[in-house]
């Protein structure tokens, strides 16, 4: 037990956290009971309460997968893939779901993480062709159980649950109060840790009222009063976000995009540009309202409302996080019609302002990552020596397994891209260029 509790203590260190009262309680609560159901709302960190734990369960000289986290996004797997990878354990991780090349998974499951993350359809999917094997999976995650057992997933999360003969640790976050739990998990004694009811989370929710139907002009004229801060626009559908996005380009606003109808590839970059800052905007559907974990968004604006009172919830939990402040603005034409769950509003005067300035980084994507041996100090290094910049002008760095990208200072992009194009990263001729 020392060498765990040394080990936490040292992942603490490198992620520069203490862990909060819930994180303490769920990790004790998951390390005592081999059932266990976390609730807590968004933004208060269940992925660490429960990797933590997790992590103590594992078996060194194992070579197969230990543990099994089922998650209801590809966005929320690459998630929780990024927080323990930065955790630094030495237990290898990988992510597999849907919108990947399949041959790209089974290239990476060759070698078999300690951990595995994936969405159902994905998971099933290997469990299928043999590409997995889940006879030493002993633990088991359901992230967002309340989403992953929804009736779309039901057929697949059986399917793999029954696939798992050794199950020891069963454990059930969310951020949602009073789910349903099928027969199928086999849930029968759990210990509960439940801080849904517990006000930690310091939110403020604000209407802004437009004069007229179509809200556009108001959206532009609020996100010009919010005087470009970190911020997600929810819209209800894909055609809302392409028409919001087409007229604040009009306008001149600088934002990115968000939603299924787009390959993953964009995706990822954009989720990757708005969390180093390249974009200040997200204009996204509810695909959004889970697994984005960006402590500074300072505010979420529901350009539609949701239908239920989860996903309103939901919405709002991607500002306020981790027990910083932040505003859900709902922003409602004045005879609309408002649903039972939005509770009575204080309204935001809007301000004339200009448009926001743009923000001083841009991306640059380099094409060699973590299988090429490639590190962030490797890359920082490249960019400090061959491309003559100070370290100021060099920001977030996220490397994946096969590339990686890197926020720089726009004014000097022109410069630096002769520079460092077409060198060599260890023995790995990259190609970098914006993206």
């Amino acid at each position: 037990m020392q060498k765990k509790i040394k080990d936490q203590s040292a992942i603490l260190k490198k992620l520069g956290i203490t862990l909060n009262p819930m994180q303490e309680e769920a990790s004790l609560a998951i390390h005592t009971a081999p059932e266990a159901i976390i609730l807590s709302p968004t933004g208060t960190g269940k992925t660490i309460a429960f990797l933590l734990p997790v992590l103590a369960e594992l078996i060194p000289d194992n070579p197969e997968v230990q543990a099994l986290i089922l998650v209801p996004s590809r966005e929320l797997a690459i998630q929780i893939e990024q927080v323990m990878r930065e955790m630094g354990t030495g237990y290898k991780v990988n992510a597999v779901y849907g919108g990947q090349k399949i041959a790209k998974d089974r290239e990476a499951l060759q070698h078999p993480p300690a951990v595995l993350i994936g969405t159902p359809g994905r998971i099933a999917d290997h469990i299928r062709r043999g590409t997995i094997t889940t006879r030493s999976i002993h633990v088991l995650v359901l992230d967002e159980f309340d989403k992953s057992l929804e009736v779309g997933f039901e057929g697949e999360m059986k399917e793999i649950i029954e696939s798992l003969p050794s199950i020891q640790k069963k454990i059930l976050t969310s951020a949602t109060q009073g789910v349903q739990i099928p027969d199928f998990v086999e849930i029968t004694n759990p210990l509960s840790v439940n801080y849904l009811k517990e006000n930690s989370v310091q939110i403020t929710i604000k209407a802004i009222v437009s004069p007229e139907k179509d809200k556009l002009e108001t959206l532009g004229q609020a996100l010009r009063h919010l005087r470009g801060q970190p911020g997600i626009v929810f819209c209800s559908f894909r055609d809302a976000v392409q028409r919001t996005s087409d007229y604040l380009n009009e306008v001149g606003i600088a934002h990115d995009s968000f939603h299924g109808g787009m390959e993953q590839r964009d995706r990822e970059r954009a989720l990757i540009k708005f969390r180093n800052g390249t974009h200040q905007l997200l204009i996204a559907t509810d695909l959004a309202a889970r697994g984005i974990d960006i402590p500074e968004i300072k505010f979420i604006i529901h350009y539609h409302l949701p239908l239920k009172r989860e996903e309103f919830t939901h919405r709002n939990g991607r500002t306020a996080r981790m027990h910083r402040e932040g505003t859900a603005y709902v922003l409602h034409w004045v005879d609309e019609e408002l649903p039972d769950f939005i509770p009575e509003m204080e309204i935001e005067k809007i301000a004339e302002a200009p448009i926001p300035d743009p923000t001083p980084w841009t991306t640059l994507f380099i094409s060699g990552g973590r299988q090429d041996k490639i590190s962030k100090g490797d890359i920082a290094g490249l960019f400090f020596k061959q491309g003559k910049l100070e370290r100021t002008q060099v920001g977030n760095i996220e490397l994946k397994a096969d590339c990686a990208f890197v926020a720089v200072a726009t004014e000097v992009v022109e410069a630096l891209i002769p520079l460092v194009n077409n060198t060599r990263l260890k023995r790995k001729k990259v190609r970098i260029f914006e993206v």
